[in-house]
């Protein structure tokens, strides 16, 4: 019952809240708003990403999918489950690479496009405790993790994209210790590394490991106005923003397509955007493209600089291609890397799939996706989550 509980918590913060079928309102390319609010069309003129490596860690990958064929490199299963990288039990992965390099050649070419079409994706797949990978510990999940930023480094990758997170109360100092280590060694070596901040801003904005760990940079999720969403996860570790509402994506569903939302989306879309700014400039060092977002991103109003709910604002790879100013010192990061970020309001709330601390090393701790996403036309789903749904509150009632 506990392994079946377990499976149901995983599938429901997957699915997430309904979100309904968009197949009515165009094609699957017409109902990707970001790319227009993003000026994407306009930005492919100079680069769509070419050159640019970028390794999506995740739960596993549809390599066939019509909008990503030909987009990945050989990638690498670190989860020690069944099948291999091609393998995925959530469609999650999938998601992320098509919205960093999604071709649109789906639908007779009226698929899902990503922001970075140029880029190529290195699959890394990890255990993240999705249905049909299995069960998972904080020590597996984060040494997977590092585990798969150092294959990233070795094979090559410039940005290393992480749409995954697990609350900071649950693993152990050892294991925090050990991805701090190979973190500061993928900086050394130049890479940039990006996750998401988390989703769980109404449920007491519990920290997320990777994302809350030094050097590695945090994006929360906008809406189609450029505020934060609700779920958006918020706090001095928040680096900016990018879109996570009303995601269009490829994704493992009978349609092909998904429609989802979160800081996992939102992540994805802002390693793309690093992506397009360094293919442009390819002498620039990770410190340097960051930088240049950081400071061209439609930062708070008020003039604040920075906000912990938007961070330096809603990141803008248009504007950073056209006008990107100075990048600074190549060798000077732009955000601390001193120390892990806390949480800004305390809480024992566990984060939406990660449980509260536990005193054994192993306990059960399966990590967030850092988004929710719902299969267009796919009620079946829908019923299967309103089963989960119910075995998590008798879980909860005992």
């Amino acid at each position: 019952m506990r392994g079946l509980i377990g499976v149901a918590l995983a599938a429901a913060v997957v699915v997430g809240p309904v979100a309904g079928p968009a197949a009515a309102e165009g094609t699957i390319r017409q109902q990707q708003w970001h790319l227009e609010a993003m000026h994407a069309p306009e930005m492919w003129r100079t680069t769509k990403g070419q050159g640019i490596v970028v390794a999506v860690v995740d739960g596993g990958f549809d390599l066939e999918h019509p909008d990503l064929v030909g987009q990945f490199l050989p990638g690498r299963d670190f989860s020690g489950s069944a099948g291999g990288v091609g393998t995925s039990g959530d469609g999650h992965g999938t998601e992320m690479a098509s919205l960093i390099a999604g071709t649109g050649k789906g639908l007779g070419g009226t698929g899902a496009k990503g922001l970075a079409p140029g880029v190529r994706i290195l699959p890394l797949k990890i255990n993240n405790g999705s249905v049909g990978v299995g069960p998972v510990t904080s020590s597996g999940f984060l040494g997977q993790i590092g585990g798969a930023i150092t294959y990233a480094v070795d094979q090559g990758a410039r940005v290393v994209s992480i749409s995954q997170g697990m609350n900071a109360a649950v693993p152990l100092p050892g294991e925090v210790a050990g991805l701090n280590g190979v973190i500061a060694a993928a900086r050394a070596r130049g890479v940039l590394i990006l996750a998401s901040a988390g989703n769980s801003a109404q449920e007491g904005n519990p920290v997320e490991y990777p994302g809350g760990l030094p050097g590695v940079v945090a994006v929360g999720a906008s809406d189609r106005s450029g505020a934060a969403t609700e779920e958006s996860a918020y706090g001095p570790r928040v680096a900016f923003v990018a879109p996570g509402q009303d995601m269009i994506d490829a994704c493992t569903s009978p349609s092909g397509y998904c429609k989802g939302h979160g800081t996992s989306h939102a992540t994805a879309v802002a390693s793309a955007s690093a992506a397009l700014v360094w293919s442009a400039h390819p002498e620039w060092t990770a410190n340097q493209v960051l930088r240049v977002l950081i400071n061209t991103a439609d930062g708070p109003k008020d003039g604040s600089g920075r906000t912990d709910r938007l961070g330096y604002g809603s990141v803008r790879p248009w504007v950073a291609l056209v006008a990107p100013g100075d990048p600074g010192p190549a060798d000077v990061p732009p955000l601390p890397v001193a120390e892990a970020a806390t949480p800004t309001t305390p809480s024992s709330t566990p984060s939406s799939m990660a449980p509260a601390p536990s005193s054994s090393p192993k306990a059960d701790a399966s990590p967030s996706c850092g988004g929710s996403v719902l299969p267009l036309a796919a009620g079946v789903v829908v019923a299967l989550a309103a089963v989960f749904a119910v075995l998590w509150r008798r879980r909860a009632a005992q």
